[in-house]
């Protein structure tokens, strides 16, 4: 199969590296002058690298996922499939797969739902789009672990999002509880605390965060507006918790 990866950073390069293992003739392509990679052809442009490629993998930056496209559609083959692994909206997604849809390519929305290092090919990922379903099946032959979410781009990464909403929302969470608690000098306490406590979440939990928080609202943003009080005394901005209470004030009743 001759393959384009357009972006040869962390992730780019490992995929690249790993279809090249798997026999693909993969040309690559990246502005910036990084390390060359045994099995892949480096190109002066984009345009260079796609050109009578059947598969091309655009693995940027969602500032940079329009205009990349942009500048290669009329060097793409018309039949083959461009997959665009950036993290980007769904609206933006919808928008690539059109400028791919006014050339007759494929176009694939993919979400990576787990660090390419380590993995490579074998990262886990959700596809969507006109050439989802081809898309997962090249991927999956070479070790790939692609599903196929829908037809319609966008819909991996709408899955995506929503899961960041989460994880990076508690990892903003995380940060600004153990400076806290650093600052406080229960920096220990408060880790093996938290460690003890998220290895008994389990669905029942879960339901009781989601589904109990509109019957307690008024007291637990009492509780946060102690907990604000205490942040500000340590100097530690209170931005996750002024949202907190924010949220918890929307679940009172009328």
């Amino acid at each position: 199969m001759k393959v384009a990866v357009l972006g040869l950073g962390e992730a780019g390069s490992l995929l690249a590296a790993d279809l090249a293992l798997s026999g693909d003739d993969v040309a690559g392509y990246d502005p910036a002058d990084t390390l060359s990679i045994e099995g892949v052809t480096r190109h002066e442009s984009a345009g260079a690298a796609v050109a009578g490629r059947g598969l091309v993998l655009a693995v940027t930056h969602a500032a940079h996922a329009a205009p990349l496209l942009e500048a290669v559609v009329e060097d793409l083959p018309m039949g083959g499939i461009y997959a665009d692994l950036s993290t980007g909206s769904p609206g933006l997604k919808e928008r690539l797969a059109a400028v791919a849809a006014g050339r007759s390519v494929r176009f694939v929305d993919v979400a990576l739902m787990a660090p390419v290092p380590g993995s490579g090919l074998r990262v886990p990922a959700l596809a969507a789009g006109e050439g989802a379903v081809e898309f997962a099946q090249l991927m999956n032959d070479r070790g790939g672990r692609v599903s196929v979410v829908g037809e319609t781009a966008g819909a991996a990464a709408a899955r995506k999002l929503l899961r960041s909403v989460v994880m990076k929302g508690l990892a903003a969470l995380l940060i600004e509880s153990t400076e806290a608690a650093e600052r406080y000098g229960e920096g220990d306490w408060f880790w093996n605390h938290l460690v003890e406590q998220f290895g008994a979440f389990d669905e029942g939990l879960l339901r009781r965060l989601r589904f109990a928080t509109s019957t307690h609202a008024g007291r637990r943003i009492e509780e946060m507006e102690a907990a604000r009080e205490l942040l500000i005394e340590l100097g530690i901005p209170a931005t996750m918790t002024e949202a907190t209470i924010a949220q918890l004030r929307r679940q009172l009743p009328p």
